[in-house]
């Protein structure tokens, strides 16, 4: 299993925060956001992970990220996605990366409460998305089941309402998400559509969506940002990190701190 961090885009509902960082590098409670996608894919033990930055921010990520784990058995891997053209563009980005593996794609602004590490070591072939029920589905990639609880359909941003379950930000698909995503067509607002790919394994009867309990944050405006902070420390959800990362993150604070007494003396 590969992992992806898609962690690119302006996030122009974020400025001026964003006019000097990206937003998956701003602080989350005591640590910047981008660590929370991180700690999904690590805690289920994927060791292999791409981030997909913007290329203003590029040096940003190698400063913090570029070599955190060297010493614990974490490739970190990045590439640069010049125009943001969809969710979905990012396994296209990601093709020789992903080769012949399965891959769990996690956006960079979603912080999970739950752990996905049993479905993510469970998955064998197909795709398997997640479900939580919301107050504004209209935001999200939607989906709909049937009374024995299958999904039956799937639409992005739906103008009527559909279903009060939205997909959040955790992907994971087998290695024919490449040729998807190549073939998917770009929807009215000229992007390739996550959806389009929720559906494709939909078509296929290879779509399994599970539902889950537990806070889902989508740190994207000034508001979520705040209470995804607030949520974090209540819910001790800063405690629940796989151990290694709380250790590279205090071995890079010493080697900071190192290297500022050293421009002192």
């Amino acid at each position: 299993m590969k992992g992806i961090i898609l962690s690119g885009g302006t996030a122009t509902r974020l400025f001026p925060l964003t006019a000097t960082t990206s937003k998956q590098l701003l602080p989350v409670y005591d640590r910047q956001m981008v660590f929370y996608p991180l700690n999904t894919l690590i805690k289920a033990g994927i060791k292999d992970i791409l981030v997909i930055v913007s290329p203003e921010h590029s040096g940003q990520y190698l400063n913090l990220l570029g070599s955190i784990f060297k010493n614990h058995g974490v490739h970190l891997y990045f590439e640069v996605q010049k125009v943001p053209r969809g969710l979905a563009e990012a396994f296209i980005l990601g093709e020789s990366f992903i080769d012949d593996d399965n891959v769990t794609m996690i956006l960079g602004d979603n912080i999970f409460e739950p752990d996905f590490s049993k479905e993510i070591n469970n998955f064998e072939s197909g795709g398997l998305v997640f479900a939580k029920k919301v107050p504004d589905p209209e935001r999200y990639g939607v989906v709909k089941f049937d009374k024995s609880n299958k999904a039956v359909e799937i639409v992005e941003k739906p103008k009527k309402w559909i279903s009060d379950y939205a997909i959040p930000g955790l992907y994971i698909y087998d290695n024919r998400v490449i040729e998807a995503a190549k073939k998917a067509q770009p929807s009215e607002r000229g992007e390739i559509e996550i959806t389009s790919l929720h559906n494709y394994y939909l078509n296929l009867g290879e779509l399994k969506v599970s539902t889950f309990s537990g806070e889902w944050l989508d740190a994207g405006t000034f508001d979520s940002l705040l209470e995804a902070g607030r949520i974090v420390k209540e819910k001790k959800i800063y405690k629940k990190f796989d151990p290694m990362i709380d250790e590279a993150i205090a071995e890079f604070n010493e080697d900071l701190k190192a290297l500022a007494k050293k421009r002192l003396l």
